[in-house]
C-alpha cells in the first residue's frame, strides 16, 4: 500500500507565537499586580484614555498623542492648561487625604472619595458626637480634626471652597430633647465641626455649612448598619463648578 503523501500546512503562524503570547500575557498580569491606583494621576491617566479612544476603529482615525503639539508653541501644554493643573492638585489632595487619615479609614470613622462635587471627607457621626447630641466629641476626635484643619490649609487647595453638610438618619429626634427635628441636629453638628476646623486654623471665610437631615442617604434607613452610615459630617472640597 502506498504511503498516503503528507501535506504541508502553509500560511499559519508558528508555534513558537504562543509561547511568545503567553509570556506577554504573564508579564502584563504581574505588571498589572504591581499596580498602586492610588499613585495615579488622574488628569494624565484622563489624558491617556483620550488618546486611545480611537485605537481599532479604523486606519483613517488615530489616536490623541502625548506628545508636545501646537500650543506648546503658544507657551501652553495639556498638561500645563490652568484647568489641567488644578484637577492635578485636587487629586493629589485626596492621595494626601487618604495617607493621612488611613488608620480612621480602616477603622470605618472617616472616608474618602470623591464626587461630582470633588472630595469628599466623611466623618463618621457616632464616632465624633455623643448620642442625640451636636457636641463634638473632642477628646477622641482632636487630633483628627488638627490633621484635617491642616489638610484644608495645605498649598494644593489654596484658593478652594469647603462645605460641610450635616446628616442623620431617618430616626425622628426625641421631641422632648434639644432639637426640634433631625434639621436642627444636622445643621448644629456642621456648625459645630466648623468652629473646631476654624479654631485649629482653618480659614472660615472659604466655608459654606448646610444641614440636610435624613434626605440624602448613601444607605438603607431599615437596617442599624445603614443607618450608622446615613449618620455623618460631609466635608466637601469643592470643584469648581460647585463654588
Amino acid at each position: 500500500m502506498a504511503k498516503k503523501e503528507r501535506k504541508e500546512i502553509g500560511g499559519g503562524t508558528g508555534e513558537w507565537i504562543v509561547t511568545y503570547s503567553d509570556m506577554v500575557t504573564l508579564l502584563l498580569c504581574f505588571f498589572v499586580a504591581l499596580f498602586d491606583v492610588t499613585d495615579v494621576d488622574i488628569t494624565q491617566m484622563q489624558v491617556l484614555i483620550s488618546s486611545m479612544n480611537n485605537i481599532g476603529m479604523g486606519a483613517s482615525t488615530g489616536g490623541n498623542t502625548l506628545s508636545v503639539g501646537k500650543l506648546a508653541e503658544l507657551g501652553n501644554t495639556v498638561s500645563t492648561l490652568p484647568s489641567m493643573e488644578k484637577g492635578r492638585l485636587l487629586a493629589t489632595a485626596k492621595k494626601k487625604a487618604t495617607s493621612l487619615f488611613q488608620p480612621e479609614i480602616k477603622s470605618n470613622k472617616v472616608r474618602v472619595s470623591t464626587d461630582e462635587r470633588g472630595i469628599v471627607i466623611s466623618l463618621a457621626s457616632d464616632a465624633f458626637f455623643r448620642p442625640a447630641s451636636a457636641d463634638v466629641n473632642i477628646e477622641e476626635t482632636r487630633t483628627m480634626l488638627v490633621r484635617l484643619a491642616e489638610l484644608l490649609k495645605s498649598d494644593e487647595l489654596a484658593g478652594r471652597k469647603f462645605r460641610i453638610e450635616g446628616h442623620t438618619d431617618a430616626t425622628s429626634t426625641d421631641p422632648n430633647g434639644p432639637w426640634r427635628s433631625n434639621w436642627e441636629l444636622s445643621a448644629a453638628r456642621s456648625l459645630n465641626v466648623l468652629h473646631y476646623l476654624t479654631d485649629f486654623g482653618a480659614d472660615e471665610r472659604r466655608f459654606q455649612v448646610a444641614g440636610f437631615a435624613d434626605t440624602v442617604p448613601i444607605a438603607s434607613n431599615d437596617t442599624e448598619e445603614g443607618r450608622a452610615y446615613n449618620r455623618r459630617v460631609d466635608i466637601i472640597i469643592l470643584d469648581e463648578a460647585h463654588l
